[in-house]
């Protein structure tokens, strides 16, 4: 990893010491839960491994369910004026990246999370196979597109690390061009930081029984099958390369300046409360402020 930004300029030096310190254990390298598992017989046990992850766990809750869903509630009240604050400043741009395995809840975070902020300099793109036009460049081509603009917040459903999973999973890159396309990620990203971006990074772990009961419900409720398809049953039955392909990527683009955080996501509360804590603590951080407006303003009568 990169030298250490200043803690004046490092958006994740968040003032709240417990809150930040709990963030750590929940990113690569944090590790909080481990444990044996059958699967790392063989394996260093220094190797980061998603099983030292509880998919069921809750470090960031407060109480029961329904306290938690209240606490959500007002944190997504906070963060509207933080957003509009955010919008007005227009020193930063807010990129927040949700990446899990089909129904890890991508969109239930979108809606939960960011949904009660003001649509003006907020919006979501939701990234699917590359059209024959994106395949035409290189695969960064059309994330660049996207990227938000000064005073904008934009969350991405899915994201480049779709380029260093499925192409990975299905044997599609050789090995040394995933760790090419690790370091075109790292310096891609290190250009948005450099450039006024604040990125975060959120991995919506769950486990494959809860991923089994989701399925199940879409096909169970006949007003959820148009979230159905087949191709999620081929997938999951590469459940495992999968999870060997984020023990790849989840450490390897883990940087300073635009970190993982992996988000235990079996309770969907849970994981909107932990996602929207870390979001508000680092637009708190960047110490927000509306611009100066015109002193002859201030003697100004519409008539």
């Amino acid at each position: 990893m990169a030298q250490q930004q200043s803690s004046s300029s490092n958006p994740f030096d968040i003032d709240d010491k417990a809150t930040r310190e709990l963030w750590k254990k929940w990113q690569p390298g944090g590790q909080p839960e481990a444990k044996e598992s059958p699967k790392s017989n063989g394996k260093d046990k220094s190797a980061f491994t998603l099983a030292s992850f509880d998919p069921a766990a809750k470090p960031f809750a407060k109480g029961d369910k329904s306290e938690n869903k209240v606490l959500i509630e007002q944190i997504a009240e906070q963060l509207d004026p933080l957003q509009q604050v955010f919008y007005a400043d227009r020193r930063f741009k807010l990129l927040v990246i949700l990446q899990g395995m089909d129904t890890s809840g991508k969109d239930g975070t979108a809606r939960g999370v960011f949904g009660e902020m003001s649509p003006l300099g907020v919006r979501s793109v939701s990234w699917k196979a590359p059209t024959e036009i994106e395949k035409s460049h290189d695969y960064l081509w059309r994330i660049h597109s996207q990227v938000p603009g000064a005073g904008e917040i934009v969350i991405f459903n899915r994201s480049q690390y779709e380029d260093v999973l499925v192409p990975v999973v299905n044997q599609w890159i050789p090995p040394e061009q995933q760790q090419q396309r690790y370091e075109h990620i790292n310096q891609f990203e290190k250009l948005l930081t450099d450039t006024g971006t604040v990125i975060l990074k959120f991995m919506l772990h769950i486990s494959k029984d809860e991923q089994r009961q989701r399925l199940q419900e879409r096909l169970d409720d006949p007003a959820k099958h148009w979230k159905f398809e087949m191709g999620d049953i081929e997938v999951r039955k590469q459940w495992d390369q999968y999870q060997q392909a984020y023990e790849q990527l989840l450490p390897a683009t883990h940087t300073l300046w635009a970190p993982w955080t992996i988000v235990p996501a079996d309770s969907k509360t849970h994981r909107n409360l932990m996602i929207a804590t870390i979001t508000r603590a680092v637009l708190e951080n960047l110490k927000l402020k509306f611009p100066e407006g015109d002193p002859q303003l201030t003697k100004f009568k519409v008539e």
